[in-house]
């Protein structure tokens, strides 16, 4: 059963070469075509109860696909002899995996070991978008699950505190160009931050690249005791819904991340930045098309397709 497509931005993309395996649109089509709506129930249902399932899903794809490709990595969890990448330290604060090994549990019950968790994780990835009112694409399916997560590898995810210069090469590195750069950093449309990913801007001397009025705010919210761990900013001021509202308080010098204010600091995202805060749609399409790239990286053929997507086979 197909999903209705909340915004009508579809690229019809069947196959693209940045990975090792051959994924297409419709390779569960004969084997298991009630997967893809089997998530979009799931995931519908849980952001219902949570609203902040959708931004969490969406980080754990990232984050999933900037280690060692998009292999769902990042769902295994520890063993005795490893510690796996869901504890490393940039990922301890991913959330919601009970999500998608709810979905995977009710897939392996309709279509046992047929569809895997790297793809229920790009698949929730799309879903979580286009339910927050951002556009809905085809995504490209086939990926394996890979068998090693390993924490220190963590290290390579980009930081809330990294310049352009670095980002611009932690993306290059995975075949993804300054435009994907800007493009998926949009993602930060849903979410929140924690003051430890940005009080470093606002404590003792302020970061010049900031609003000053926004400064004062984000300080109110996280001042120098601060003993509130749950204590933030949500990254817009639209934080459940998928928008440019990003771009546009990035242009105002309102960036809750040092990595989301440095696009505009310099002359090779700047412009990319200013397209997407006049143009919505603009926006919409290229997040669905760099999405498409990003689910490409690192995929491989000889993995396997896990029964729980928390242990190897």
């Amino acid at each position: 059963m197909a999903i209705s497509p909340i915004t009508a931005f579809v690229l019809i993309l069947t196959v693209v070469p940045f990975s090792e395996a051959a994924l297409t649109a419709h390779y569960y089509h004969q084997t298991c075509p009630q997967a893809e709506n089997i998530i979009y129930q799931t995931v519908r249902n849980a952001s219902i109860y949570d609203p902040k399932v959708p931004a969490r899903l969406l980080r754990m794809f990232f984050h999933d696909c900037f280690v060692r490709g998009c292999d769902a990595s990042l769902l295994l969890d520890s063993t005795p002899g490893n510690k796996a990448e869901k504890d490393g330290p940039p990922n301890i604060s991913v959330r919601s995996f009970y999500v998608i090994e709810d979905a995977k549990a009710k897939i392996e019950k309709a279509c046992p070991h047929t569809v895997s968790c790297a793809d229920v994780l790009a698949i929730a990835a799309r879903d979580v978008v286009a339910m927050s009112q951002g556009p809905w694409w085809p995504v490209l399916k086939g990926r394996k699950d890979g068998r090693v997560s390993k924490a220190n590898e963590t290290i390579n995810l980009p930081s809330p505190f990294s310049n352009a210069t670095t980002l611009i090469q932690s993306f290059a590195k995975r075949g993804l160009n300054v435009k994907d750069l800007v493009t998926l950093s949009g993602g930060h449309t849903l979410g929140f931050s924690h003051c430890s990913s940005f009080s470093a801007r606002i404590d003792n001397s302020t970061d010049p690249t900031l609003n000053s009025e926004f400064a004062m705010n984000l300080k109110k919210k996280c001042p120098l005791q601060n003993k509130d761990r749950n204590a933030g900013e949500f990254l817009d001021s639209t934080s459940s819904k998928f928008d440019n509202d990003y771009y546009k308080r990035i242009t105002m010098g309102e960036g809750v991340f040092g990595s989301d204010q440095a696009l505009y600091g310099d002359d090779r995202t700047k412009g990319i930045v200013d397209s997407y805060a006049k143009d919505e749609k603009l926006f919409f399409k290229e997040f669905a098309a760099s999405m498409v790239k990003l689910g490409n990286v690192g995929v491989i053929e000889d993995g396997e397709i896990r029964v729980k997507c928390s242990v190897v086979n």
